[in-house]
């Protein structure tokens, strides 16, 4: 029998997310999918001119190839283009087709184990400090050449929780049966490890 098992892991920016979802997913041979990206393929676009809506109803599997996807402008433009409904539906059906594939999937994002994967056999909530998650964007940025300030980051990522979090259509928060793992005390291998444990404690 084909086996399906979905893992839904959410967050806000620079929590630890992405980085557990990669190394769960290379761990159960998973697919992986950042849905993330997939909004800022979408912010990309629309700072190129296109119209929110359309670029998300045309976007194209090599739109998530495209360079500065992880540009401070782009993550703006992404968390904007997010709050958007319409562009939100568009991009529903994309990422259930994904979670129901054979063989397994991780989906990584904001609302995966609330609204697009409701059913998923896991469910974790990453999550860290403001001040923890904004050292850890300003040193990525800096590392990157970047000339950004903590300050500026740290208001940055504050106004993107903001944002994530009070909008209309899925707000970012925990499902009620995720499993809150908080990273800002913990080494990247820590993190992983209790993500995997939750995970196999849901395989049964």
């Amino acid at each position: 029998m084909t086996t399906r098992f979905t893992i839904a892991i959410d967050g806000p920016a620079a929590a630890g997310k992405g980085t557990i979802s990669k190394a769960v997913a290379a761990h159960f041979g998973f697919a992986h999918l950042d849905t993330g990206l997939l909004y800022r393929a979408v912010g990309a676009r629309v700072l190129a001119g296109d119209k929110p809506l359309e670029a998300a109803q045309s976007l194209v599997a090599a739109d998530l190839e495209a360079e500065g996807l992880r540009t401070a402008e782009v993550a703006q433009a992404a968390s904007k283009v997010a709050v958007i409904a319409e562009v939100r539906q568009a991009l529903v059906d994309f990422q259930r087709s994904f979670a129901r594939r054979a063989g397994g999937a991780v989906l990584d994002g904001r609302d995966i184990g609330t609204v697009i994967c409701p059913d998923a056999e896991a469910k974790l909530f990453v999550t860290a400090s403001a001040e923890v998650r904004a050292r850890r964007r300003f040193l990525e940025l800096s590392e990157n050449g970047s000339d950004s300030d903590y300050d500026t980051v740290l208001a940055d990522v504050k106004a993107r929780d903001e944002r994530d979090m009070n909008r209309s259509e899925a707000p970012l928060k925990p499902a009620d049966d995720a499993v809150v793992i908080d990273t800002s005390d913990l080494s990247i291998e820590a993190a992983i490890a209790a993500a995997i444990a939750a995970i196999k404690d849901r395989q049964g």
